[in-house]
């Protein structure tokens, strides 16, 4: 049964409670066995929300009596929760500097890049500022091109992966006095845009491929300067180890590869 933590929704299956006496947790599937048993506990980049739900029913589905428990939210407060010594099973970052905090610690070995995902701008589908490159722009517009400074723009905080690589394009586009609002994570952000309270928000390509048609999008050149690196890795004292580990080899192989692509993140 998928369940979320704080700050993120919840899918349902079957509850792993129920797992036969005397199977061990986390034990591989054999001949009569019920295969991965118990539950797994997965702390994921908000950006991650819609795909790793998606792969966790998926391996659910397979495991009967395996419970798959999400906590989405931003990189940096979910690396500090696991420096605290919050219980997790998995853990996997919007970029490499999060996963190395963890790593640093001694809290996960091994870390594997599985995905990468450059910003965009979005802006809400009537788009009632206005924001669009000049007509005499060619190829993809610099952010200076579409951000005006009477435009409200928001922006993930420094803090947080979506927020480092904000600062680092609009730097790269002179425009570090620009963001109205700093929000707790990428989702936030798409939110705020998505209900028109802001004029303008950078957020991923794969949130971009999430929100369909309730935002436009807009490429820009900077992008290409902060395109954040997704690492996942299992953490060393995980209750459920090999359930960790299987959830970690989905989301590296071509199944959980094509699940990505189709939500809009790119291939590392």
């Amino acid at each position: 049964m998928l369940f979320c933590l704080a700050g993120c929704t919840a899918a349902s299956g079957t509850d792993g409670a129920d797992a036969a006496p005397g199977a061990a947790e986390g034990a591989p599937a054999e001949a009569g066995d019920p295969g991965l048993t118990g539950t797994l506990t997965v702390f994921a980049a908000a950006s991650l929300t819609d795909v790793f739900t998606d792969l966790g029913q998926r391996l659910e589905e397979e495991n009967p009596q395996l419970t798959v428990r999400f906590s989405f939210a931003g990189s940096s407060a979910l690396a500090t929760q696991l420096l605290q010594g919050a219980p997790a099973d998995v853990f996997a970052s919007a970029d490499e500097a999060q996963m190395a905090r963890a790593e640093d610690a001694g809290l996960v070995t091994d870390p594997e890049v599985f995905a990468e995902n450059p910003l965009m701008l979005a802006v809400p589908p009537e788009d009632p500022a206005g924001v669009a490159p000049p007509e005499e722009s060619g190829g993809i517009p610099g952010l200076a091109e579409l951000i005006r400074e009477d435009l409200t723009l928001a922006v993930c905080a420094p803090e947080v992966p979506c927020g480092a690589a904000a600062a680092e394009v609009l730097e790269s586009a002179g425009l570090t006095d620009v963001p109205d609002t700093y929000e707790d994570d990428v989702r936030a952000v798409l939110t705020k845009v998505q209900l028109g309270e802001v004029d303008a928000g950078l957020v991923y390509l794969s949130d971009v491929h999430a929100a369909t048609d309730t935002v436009l999008a807009y490429a820009f050149t900077e992008a290409a300067r902060a395109v954040n690196r997704y690492p996942v890795a299992v953490v060393e004292d995980a209750a459920n180890p090999a359930a960790a580990r299987a959830f970690a080899d989905l989301v590296l192989s071509d199944e959980g590869r094509t699940a990505l692509a189709d939500a809009g993140f790119l291939e590392p």
